[in-house]
C-alpha cells in the first residue's frame, strides 16, 4: 500500500513520503532528511511561481483580445454610421442649386414663375427630409456666435446692430453627417464699429 500513489496527491506530500522512507531504509542522519526536502521544495516553489507567471500571462492576453474585438466592432460601427459621407458631399450642391432656384424666382411675379417656384420647393423639402433621414444634418447659423470648427468666415464687417463676432449672413449652408462636420458654413461676421 506504501507504493501506491493516490491520484492528485500533492507533490511536495511525495517529496516528504520518500524522504521518510530513505530514512528509514537507509539510517540517513536526522539532519540529511532537511536537504533531500529543500530541492523538492525548490521545485514546487519555482513551479507555483511559473504558474502565476502563466497565469498573469493569460489574463493580460486575455485582455488585449477583448480590447481588440471592442476595437474593431467600433471600427465597423463608424463605418456604417459614415460611409455616406462622399455621397452626402456630392448631394450637397445639388441642395445649394435649388435653393438659389428658390430665391431667383421668387423675385420674380407671374403665374408661370409661382408655378415653378412651388415644384422647386416642394422638390427641396423632399430632398432635405431624405438627407435628414440619412443623417445629415443642415447648418444655418445666422445670428448665432462664429464656431471655427463649423463656419467658414468669409469677411467681417463692421455692426453695431449685432453681437460682435455673431454670424449677420450666411452665404452657404454647413452640413453635418452623424454629427461630423461634412462643410462648414461658409459665413459673414459682425465686428464690433471702430
Amino acid at each position: 500500500m506504501a507504493d501506491e500513489q493516490i491520484p492528485g496527491a500533492d507533490s511536495a506530500a511525495a517529496a516528504d513520503a520518500a524522504a521518510e522512507s530513505a530514512n528509514q531504509e537507509g539510517g540517513a542522519a536526522p539532519g540529511a532528511e532537511g536537504a533531500e526536502v529543500s530541492p523538492a521544495a525548490e521545485r514546487l516553489a519555482a513551479a507555483q511561481a511559473e504558474i502565476e507567471g502563466l497565469r498573469d500571462h493569460l489574463l493580460r492576453v486575455q485582455a488585449e483580445a477583448e480590447n481588440v474585438r471592442r476595437r474593431a466592432q467600433r471600427d465597423v460601427e463608424n463605418a456604417h454610421k459614415f460611409a455616406l459621407e462622399k455621397f452626402c458631399a456630392e448631394l450637397v450642391p445639388v441642395v445649394d442649386s435649388l435653393e438659389k432656384a428658390v430665391e431667383i424666382t421668387r423675385k420674380f411675379e407671374g403665374g408661370d414663375i409661382a408655378a415653378i417656384t412651388e415644384g422647386v420647393e416642394l422638390s427641396l423639402r423632399m430632398f432635405l427630409g431624405a438627407m435628414a433621414k440619412a443623417g445629415i444634418e443642415q447648418l444655418n447659423p445666422l445670428g448665432e456666435p462664429f464656431d471655427p470648427q463649423r463656419h467658414e468666415a468669409m469677411a467681417m464687417v463692421p455692426n453695431p446692430h449685432a453681437e460682435p463676432n455673431s454670424v449677420m449672413d450666411v452665404m452657404q449652408k454647413g452640413y453635418l453627417l452623424n454629427g461630423r462636420l461634412v462643410r462648414a458654413a461658409m459665413v459673414v461676421v459682425s465686428k464690433s464699429p471702430g
